[in-house]
């Protein structure tokens, strides 16, 4: 409903047509001009001042906008100068403090800017990423800031802004990064550091609980995985390596999958903390101690890692600084679109709690 009503509010204002929201009645440039019977173009000149328009025609005008509650569309106003100053972004879900504070960080630097967000879920899945890509260019928002669905493994829908030149910049999942900017951790460092912690602390028989095959994410934290494996001497053994969707279900499955083995690791680590959630309960539902017989560590440094028990040790990311360096790369492109895009890499931090040392 609530992108429906926008589209409407959007072209309603433009047409002159008249909509209501919870009651009241939106109104147009169209109904001011009827009600004192000028043209719409009159109304629209008098109400930003305009000196064509004579000192009596515009008190009248402005007059009765202020008592219509008449309040003007600024979508609808960038619209006909072609530029509606918004920012789609699409995030794969709206529930994470992880998305949440990094569209925090995105809105301020737009509105620093003098613009405003729109913003679109994908719920993991590549049709509504689609969807929400189209249904976002139709209300001409000026550009993209998106983070892909898991799903993702076709990019068509991103080529065609690619190729028509519109802003366009990725975050945390990204594709296309030699023509498109992206804001990033450093995933691989991120991983080796987990697996250099467990062997620290006495852990040998070390899992990665990693996402699907086709995310980049996925991909660098089991660079880091691997190579931390190979900087404390340990082989890397086929079986602790499995792939998940991330959902809950599906998180269990893969952990059920580690404990049933003939020799069941002694440390997990997992692509993010919800999967690591799923891990930690069917360890205990088997009757297993966190961290003397599995220990754990996750990735995102949700805020419920500090109320389960044990508390989780995860990678926090500097999620806000996400944000405020997504929206940087946007408006660089609009600012300076001949500027190669840039990929900005920032640091994680290993938030060490009870889960992971013994």
């Amino acid at each position: 409903m609530g992108l429906l009503y926008f589209l409407l509010s959007l072209f309603t204002e433009l047409l002159g047509l008249k909509i209501m929201e919870k009651g009241k009645r939106h109104i147009s440039l169209k109904d001011l001009a009827q009600e004192i019977g000028v043209s719409i173009s009159t109304v629209s000149r008098a109400l930003n001042n305009h000196p064509d328009i004579s000192p009596e025609v515009t008190r009248k005008i402005q007059k009765l906008a202020a008592e219509m509650n008449y309040t003007p569309n600024p979508l609808a106003m960038g619209l006909l100068k072609q530029a509606t100053r918004t920012i789609g972004v699409i995030v794969p879900d709206l529930v994470t403090h992880f998305y949440s504070s990094i569209i925090s960080g995105i809105e301020q630097v737009a509105e620093e800017k003098g613009y405003f967000i729109l913003i679109a879920s994908s719920n993991e899945t590549l049709e509504k990423e689609i969807k929400a890509v189209d249904n976002l260019m139709k209300t001409r928002v000026e550009g993209l800031i998106v983070c892909l669905s898991q799903e993702t493994e076709n990019y068509d829908h991103f080529d065609r802004l690619i190729r028509n030149n519109i802003p366009l910049v990725f975050f945390d999942r990204i594709c296309r990064k030699d023509e498109v900017p992206s804001v990033v951790v450093d995933d691989v460092d991120a991983g080796k550091r987990i697996t250099l912690h467990f062997f620290e602390n006495g852990f040998r028989k070390i899992a990665y609980l990693a996402g699907p095959e086709n995310l980049s994410i996925s991909q660098e934290r089991t660079q880091g995985y691997l190579a931390g494996l190979k900087s404390c001497g340990l082989n890397f053994r086929p079986e602790f390596l499995v792939h998940c969707n991330m959902s809950s279900e599906d998180a269990t499955k893969a952990t059920s999958q580690l404990l049933d083995l003939p020799e069941k690791p002694d440390s997990i680590f997992g692509i993010n903390d919800y999967v690591v959630f799923a891990a930690m309960k069917e360890i205990k539902r088997r009757g297993l101690r966190i961290p003397e017989d599995i220990a754990l560590v996750g990735f995102t440094d949700e805020f419920h890692s500090t109320l389960v028990d044990p508390e989780l040790t995860s990678v926090t990311h500097p999620t806000f600084d996400f944000g405020l360096e997504a929206a940087r790369l946007f408006f660089r492109q609009i600012e300076h679109p001949e500027t190669k895009p840039e990929q900005v890499v920032l640091k994680t931090k290993l938030v060490v709690r009870k889960s992971s040392v013994k």
